[in-house]
């Protein structure tokens, strides 16, 4: 499921993939990446760090930058050529507005008009979730509802990513629309078909909701991590009625900001290690903040769309003996990105290392492979984990 006109979503497969790691790179404050290290002591007796895996050269970025501005022609085209050519598979480059548009949504905003969409049974889009406050759900729009039209055309048979981009409009530009453009949708809910004319506004993600659940149990979904979601998620399990197991969706999240992964990981550890990860070879480590509830119950669900700082969390639980896994394996997104400020405004982002498990797995290219395996009904299987595992003493 993407959404809501997910600031995840992405803009051409490189750019895209590696938008979702501004996180599992390792923070995110200054730069509003999560590329400032925390937890800077040395890590204990771990294997030895991955090679660093950077495959482009800073300074030919430097040089293709400069040419390019002495010739008069794109910095980020470029550089972009440059990343291209290394094989650097998660190395992507970005102008100013695509960089300062996904800063936005690391904060948790988005411009939009608040649909979450998904592919239904029948092959069509269909409107997964609707936001609370949002155009959407202003003009009455509906879960379920399908998405036929986006400004008079057809979207029959186009990738589900590219529809969210449509809706946020920046299906072939880059940044998205200017709040309070329009964007025309024809819906049918049943045999009902109408057109509805939204514009489009600065909304805030929704990225973390709780859900109580029969058992007792609480389900914790966390779309994504973006700012404040890790202490979101630590007053969730402390709100949670006492004995009552986690059921933590890590489905669909493809990541976010790296210190948010980690708080969100100390809600359910009493300090200790998260990660380690190694830049240009050198080894550091992540670690929970004392304090966390060790006694709750918890499963954690996972699938394909579980993405780096997710990834992350879950590896962290996994191999700490916190949570059951279940689901499907995960992406397998385990490496670390810096960026490479260029003369224009623009950012380069250059794949520098990878990050490990306390375990020392990892992941890039393999992801985790859950402790039960299921590939349908895997929400109601993870109930069923869950209540048999009883309260921990």
């Amino acid at each position: 499921m993407l959404g809501p006109e997910s600031p995840w979503m992405p803009r051409g497969y490189r750019r895209g993939a590696a938008l979702t790691f501004l996180f599992a790179g390792i923070l995110a404050t200054a730069s509003a990446t999560e590329l400032l290290p925390i937890g800077e002591a040395k890590p204990p007796s771990l294997p030895a760090a991955h090679a660093a895996a950077a495959t482009v050269d800073p300074d030919e970025i430097a040089r293709a930058a400069a040419d390019a501005m002495a010739d008069g022609k794109s910095v980020a085209d470029a550089a972009e050529e440059v990343v291209s050519r290394s094989g650097d598979r998660w190395g992507a480059v970005y102008d100013k507005g695509e960089y300062e548009e996904f800063q936005q949504a690391l904060d948790g905003a988005y411009t939009g008009v608040g649909l979450w969409a998904r592919r239904g049974a029948d092959g069509r889009v269909e409107v997964a979730r609707v936001q609370r406050g949002g155009p959407a759900e202003r003009a009455g729009i509906r879960t379920g509802d399908e998405i036929r039209t986006i400004d008079g055309q057809s979207i029959d048979g186009r990738p589900v990513s590219q529809v969210v981009a449509l809706l946020r409009g920046d299906a072939a530009s880059g940044a998205g629309e200017a709040v309070g453009s329009s964007v025309v949708l024809g819906l049918q809910r049943g045999a009902h078909t109408w057109t509805e004319t939204l514009r489009r506004a600065r909304l805030n993600t929704e990225a973390v909701t709780v859900e109580q659940l029969d058992g007792p149990a609480v389900m914790i979904k966390v779309a994504a991590f973006t700012k404040g979601t890790g202490e979101r998620v630590r007053e969730a399990v402390r709100d949670a009625p006492a004995g009552a197991g986690v059921l933590l969706d890590l489905r669909g999240n493809s990541g976010g900001l790296v210190s948010e992964a980690v708080t969100a990981a100390s809600a359910f550890l009493d300090g200790g290690l998260v990660a380690t990860y190694d830049v240009h070879g050198e080894q550091k480590a992540l670690y929970a903040a004392p304090g966390g509830d060790t006694e709750r119950p918890v499963v954690a669900l996972v699938d394909g769309g579980t993405m780096s700082a997710a990834e992350l969390v879950a590896g962290a639980l996994q191999d700490r003996g916190r949570a059951v896994t279940v689901g499907s394996r995960t992406f397998g997104k385990g490496s670390v990105q810096m960026p490479e400020r260029l003369p224009d405004g623009s950012v380069a982002e250059l794949t520098v290392g990878h990050y490990r498990t306390p375990a020392g797995r990892d992941l890039d290219g393999k992801g985790i492979t859950p402790d039960l395996a299921v590939s349908e009904r895997a929400e109601e299987r993870a109930q069923t984990v869950l209540s048999g595992l009883g309260t921990r003493s």
